[in-house]
């Protein structure tokens, strides 16, 4: 995967989110960030990788978006390690 296929896949993510009325709300009061934000910033990286740590917080929401945006469940992991602050993490 590639830079450009990450942002791609988050922002498929980020619409998929824009579009659940359930879980929409639930990203915004965890964020601070409000409707003119998600228009305002999608096309910036960080915020695109916080849609996608927020979503990872659960496999149940992973499962849902990628059957929506038609990716297989591991596609948003991937994406978000091109992403900034995606590296792993050197215990060493």
């Amino acid at each position: 995967m590639q830079g450009e296929q990450a942002e791609i896949i988050a922002l498929q993510a980020l619409g998929w989110l824009a579009g659940n009325e359930e879980l929409l709300p639930v990203f915004l009061g965890a964020t601070g960030a409000d409707g003119a934000d998600l228009r305002a910033r999608a096309g910036d990286a960080e915020f695109l990788a916080s849609v996608l740590d927020f979503l990872l917080m659960d496999d149940q929401w992973v499962l849902e978006c990628t059957s929506t945006i038609a990716e297989p469940p591991e596609s948003l992991m991937r994406a978000r390690m091109y992403l900034p602050g995606g590296d792993a993490v050197n215990w060493t």
